[in-house]
């Protein structure tokens, strides 16, 4: 079989799984806190025929060599967290982290999840919980059911005005988690993200210390997904998939005339 029909096939794999990156970066363009990823391809393996500075002869090496690639593969899909832009809402539960930083979502599992997301709900017992499966942010905060009005200060003191009270009564404290290497981290759906060997483990913090952003009530971090970025990215990634497909089509026509004419 001709090398250039596997080098070619590798090609539109990879191309496959680049179109599917951006596909999902499309559909996310409008999630809150949604981060886009790239793919991340490499070269394979080389078929060595001559080796550079071997022996040419007695007193002469080898310039270059002659070495024969066998295509390319994707290796890694990679998490961008550049800030997204700032939506207001005016919404006391909508909470937006600008700067670094993840909020602690507690699993049903009893595991740690970490979001940018920071579109909040109350569930029946008023505690603060992630609008689409009801998970509680930790640590764990319940509004009493005739608070007036709740405020998220931006270093994460959480308060509410009581009736009949002239001072607010404080009900805990928010705190945000990083992570020396967020690209490193696993994506669940969701909006969630698992800590992994690769991310390091979650360094946690009052927001506004120790490079952690601050909060910002009120507010959503829309995605940072560029469409028109992703649209350049696609018909770059479908030219690329149509030039190998020609090459699988021009060295089948070298063959279909060596096999006629021979």
């Amino acid at each position: 079989m001709h090398p250039a029909l596997w080098i070619s096939k590798t090609g539109l794999d990879a191309q496959q799984v680049n179109v599917a990156t951006i596909s999902n970066n499309l559909a996310n363009a409008s999630t809150v806190g949604f981060k886009k990823s790239r793919a991340v391809f490499e070269d394979l393996l080389y078929q060595t025929i001559n080796q550079p500075g071997g022996r040419s002869s007695q007193d002469t090496k080898l310039p270059n060599g002659l070495m024969v690639g066998a295509g390319a593969k994707v290796v890694a899909t990679q998490k961008n967290f550049d800030q997204g832009n700032i939506l207001t809402t005016d919404n006391s539960l909508d909470i937006m982290i600008d700067g670094r930083g993840f909020f602690e979502i507690l699993m049903p599992d009893g595991t740690t999840s970490y979001s940018r997301t920071g579109q909040f709900s109350l569930n029946d017992e008023g505690t603060i919980v992630t609008s689409g499966a009801g998970y509680p942010l930790q640590p764990e905060i319940q509004v009493p059911e005739d608070a007036q009005s709740l405020t998220i200060s931006q270093d994460g003191e959480v308060s509410v005005q009581l009736p009949g009270e002239a001072e607010p009564q404080v009900l805990g404290q928010l705190n945000l988690s990083d992570f020396v290497n967020p690209s490193g981290l696993e994506p669940i759906g969701q909006n969630l993200y698992l800590e992994t060997g690769a991310s390091g483990a979650p360094l946690q913090g009052v927001p506004g210390a120790d490079g952690i952003g601050t909060l910002v009530q009120g507010a959503l971090e829309t995605s940072n997904v560029n469409v028109t970025e992703e649209l350049v990215n696609l018909i770059e990634s479908q030219r690329v998939y149509e030039m190998n497909s020609k090459v699988i089509k021009s060295v089948d026509e070298m063959l279909s005339f060596v096999s006629q004419q021979l």
